[in-house]
């Protein structure tokens, strides 16, 4: 473990000031410790953020909930409004890590969660995200783990957030508050980053922000929805392959679908040609499969990872008719 400063900021205004270089902000500390533990985070500088009063779910203008960027997992996925409002995002919180680590980890640190990519966690390996410009050992290493969309020459690392796979399906923004003492939102869509050229720049933070809230979109799938996890064993395990389904249902009729994947890409990975092609048209399994195929057709695997086609399909239609069959 490498010496740092620890500060415990009693106000938001006090984080924001304390804020400099090769400083990193301290919630849960569920990532964070592990990766300053393995030499991978350097922080000369550590502030403690969790007491900061980002801690409550309210109402919000959307006609939505807000939630606090300090609630742990565990407090925001069994608040009753959560369950009752939007029981896919509960259900795919509640499908992350171990009880403890939900108690421990926060929202705003569930969305700041690095790779868990091996070659970023082996500090003897290149790996253009620890180190840039070092290259991806991963590319043609051992990838059975690893992206099948959105990826780079420069990084083929997937986001490993349950949470986040949930967010992108039913719609939110991130708030976040700058050195200026300014706010701004930014659709949750747009948050998290594809690696590009810099893979060590995981979302479109700029330096100094602080997430203080999740506002959530108003709740249109507190019916039809399932959260797919499918991973190597029953817990304590991130996704090979993860997808949120929601749907709401009029007549017979989809009116609206909510999708996304986990475990395949740099960032939750948003399924909106199959989210189009399935409006208006009816809750069917060969409806379900042409969504599947239409998505996972642009998916360009590698040659340790290309059962996670297959599965991708397969994992959108079970998702999609384990949320249909919750009313039909």
């Amino acid at each position: 473990m490498r010496p740092f400063q620890y500060t415990k900021a009693e106000t938001a205004q006090a984080a924001l000031q304390a804020q400099a270089t090769q400083t990193s902000y301290l919630g849960g500390g569920t990532n964070l410790v592990d990766l300053m533990k393995e030499d991978v985070a350097r922080p000369e500088r550590l502030i403690d953020v969790s007491s900061l009063q980002y801690d409550q779910v309210n109402s919000n203008e959307n006609g939505g909930l807000s939630l606090g960027a300090m609630m742990s997992n565990a407090e925001t996925a069994n608040h009753v409004d959560i369950r009752k409002k939007y029981p896919l995002l509960s259900m795919a919180m509640l499908s992350a890590a171990t009880p403890q680590i939900r108690n421990m980890a926060t929202n705003g640190g569930n969305l700041l969660q690095r790779t868990r990519c091996p070659y970023f966690f082996e500090t003897s390996m290149p790996c253009n995200k620890r180190e840039p410009g070092s290259g991806c050992g991963a590319r043609n290493g051992m990838n059975a783990l690893h992206a099948i969309f959105g990826y780079s020459d420069s990084c083929i690392a997937t986001h490993p957030s349950d949470m986040c796979v949930a967010l992108a399906a039913i719609g939110a923004q991130v708030e976040v508050i700058g050195e200026n003492g300014k706010s701004r939102k930014i659709d949750f869509s747009d948050f998290h980053r594809l690696p590009g050229d810099q893979p060590e720049k995981d979302t479109v933070l700029e330096a100094g922000e602080l997430i203080t809230a999740i506002h959530l979109d108003a709740p249109v799938f507190a019916d039809n929805y399932y959260y797919l996890k499918i991973r190597e064993r029953s817990s304590y395990a991130f996704a090979l392959i993860s997808v949120a389904a929601g749907l709401q249902l009029s007549g017979g009729t989809i009116t609206k679908a909510g999708l996304a994947m986990g475990g395949v890409a740099h960032k939750p990975w948003k399924l909106r040609e199959a989210e189009k092609f399935l409006k208006g048209k009816a809750p069917k399994l060969e409806h379900f499969e042409q969504a599947a195929e239409i998505e996972m057709t642009e998916a360009k695997p590698f040659k340790d990872n290309e059962y996670k086609v297959e599965m991708g399909k397969k994992a959108i239609v079970r998702a999609l008719t384990q949320a249909y069959e919750r009313t039909a």
